[in-house]
Parts: C-alpha cells; sequence; structure tokens
C-alpha cells in the first residue's frame, strides 16, 4: 500500500486511540504507551509501505513487540506502582462480612489492583491475553506476534486467563487483614520460621526482585519461603506501608531505605505475589518521604 507522508501520518492518527489503549493495558502507563506510539510510528515512518498489506496488523503487531520489549527490561519503571504512603488502617474499615469486591467497586484501586493481576503473568502470557481476551485479536495473528504455534498461542492465553480469574476478586488492599498478613510475614521472617512462612503462601505464588544490575524470579511458596529466612536482618528493620496502594514493607538501615517489598493478596488473604525493589537508582527516584 503505497502511501504518501501526510497520508500515511492521518492513517496512524485514525488508529492511534486503538494502538495506545493496547500499549496502555500492556504496560499499564500511559507515559510508557505514548514512547511506545512514538517509536512505532518511526518504524512506520522508515518502513516500505509498499510491502504493508494490512496497516491494522502491522501496527498492532509493532506496538504489541515494542511493549513486549519494555516489559521484558530489567529497567522498566513504573513510578505510580512504587509511590510510598504511611499506612493507616482503620479498624471500622471493613467488617468481616464485607464484601471485598463491594469495597473497590467504582474506586480507583480497581485500575490498580487489575494492574496487580496481570504483573502475575509473565510478558508473553499478558501479551497474548490483553491482545485476545481484552481487544479480541484472532489467536493466529497473535502466534505471528509472539512466535508461537496458533495452538500454543491459546494455551497460552487459556493459562493466563485461569490465573487472572483466580485473582479477579481484590481484598481491600490497605485493611486490617491486610496488616495481620504483612506483620505475620515479618515475623516469621524474623524467627526463621520456615512453616509459618509457607502458610501464608499460596503454593503458586511468585516473587520478582529487580537489583539493579541484576533481576530474579522465585515461583512457588517452597522456594521463596526458603529465601526468606534468609532475610531476618532486614525483615527487623523493615516498616509496613502502602506501595502504589499495595500492602508492603520498608526496609530501612542506617537512615536509608534499601528495599521495599510489596505484597499481592487473594480474597482469602494468602500472598500470591511479591515484588522487591532494591535497586538504588530507581530507589533514589522515589519519593520515600511519607
Amino acid at each position: 500500500m503505497s502511501i504518501d507522508e501526510e497520508a500515511l501520518a492521518e492513517a496512524f492518527e485514525l488508529r492511534r486511540p486503538r494502538l495506545r489503549a493496547v500499549a496502555t493495558r500492556m504496560l499499564g502507563s500511559s507515559a510508557e504507551a505514548d514512547d511506545v506510539l512514538q517509536d512505532a510510528w518511526l518504524k512506520l515512518a522508515l518502513a516500505d509501505t509498499d510491502a504493508i498489506e494490512n496497516l491494522d496488523a502491522w501496527l498492532t503487531t509493532v506496538v504489541s513487540r515494542l511493549s513486549l520489549d519494555v516489559l521484558r527490561s530489567a529497567r522498566v519503571v513504573k513510578t505510580d506502582r512504587w509511590a510510598v504512603e504511611p499506612w493507616e488502617v482503620s479498624v471500622s474499615a471493613a467488617g468481616p462480612e464485607a464484601d471485598p469486591a463491594a469495597i473497590v467497586a467504582g474506586n480507583e484501586r480497581v485500575a490498580v489492583a487489575l494492574l496487580t493481576v496481570l504483573d502475575l503473568l509473565s510478558p508473553t502470557e499478558r501479551l497474548a491475553f490483553v491482545l485476545h481476551d481484552v481487544f479480541g485479536q484472532p489467536f493466529d495473528e497473535i502466534a505471528e506476534i509472539v512466535g508461537r504455534s496458533p495452538a500454543a498461542t491459546r494455551q497460552l492465553v487459556s493459562r493466563a486467563r485461569r490465573r487472572v480469574r483466580a485473582n479477579d476478586v481484590a481484598p481491600r488492599t490497605d485493611g486490617p487483614r491486610s496488616r495481620e498478613v504483612v506483620a505475620a510475614w515479618l515475623r516469621a521472617v524474623q524467627d526463621g520460621d520456615l512453616a509459618g512462612l509457607l502458610s501464608l503462601l499460596d503454593e503458586r505464588a511468585v516473587l520478582t526482585a529487580d537489583y539493579g544490575s541484576s533481576t530474579v524470579r522465585l515461583d512457588g511458596a517452597a522456594e521463596i519461603a526458603a529465601s526468606a529466612t534468609g532475610a531476618a536482618r532486614l525483615a527487623a528493620h523493615s516498616v509496613p506501608v502502602l506501595i502504589g496502594r499495595r500492602p508492603g514493607v520498608a526496609a530501612v538501615l542506617h537512615g536509608r531505605v534499601v528495599s521495599l517489598m510489596a505484597f499481592e493478596l487473594d480474597a482469602a488473604g494468602r500472598i500470591v505475589g511479591l515484588e522487591v525493589l532494591a535497586d538504588p537508582l530507581r530507589l533514589a527516584a522515589i519519593d520515600l518521604a511519607g
């Protein structure tokens, strides 16, 4: 499809809202989505448009792959997800019979909960799930983007869908139950209580950690609990905080925050995800005054 520069720009702008929606759902950040769209436009401007048979499919593929690259990067920074604030629990905030879904309905925390659930997926799972279940992209087109067969892509989406549905009812993240779980976690880590840690963790829990120069992923309760028993000193110097409205702890040594850990809990209060930030450069860029 041969097309002049002005017409190409118009065609891109017509598709911008949908492309931006795809990138935003993937990355959880409108700023990062805009960066991806800028890169996609540059690629389009330099492309041989005569070789592009379907501009919609071509742009969706480019935006999806650029978003996937960002997700896979160890340097991804989502400042909003690491916004730290004091954790002040209201005793009357939610009684034991309160419906978690009703508590968060209509609240901006729903968006945070969804992003947190999506973050439990691998980048490829997240891309496949967003493209198919949110934007209705056919499996064969997604397969080309992720480099898998249509059958494997269908399984990828099915697995992602099960994980999302398993966590689709978000409990109140700053309520008393969450505070109890975090306190129990810190006690168990300090005491080296492996059984206590295992009782708090879902068996399929995932921990991801960013140390700046490297990243670590631990899969399963046993692996996470075994690793946590060696962090007694950090736990002894940790205080409960809210991190992007998620329950979490900040470890403070010699007056300096050396790590943040955010918890993801299911509706029953079990830990299904842990996200650790210990990169000094990223920590320095986050407002920790609270």
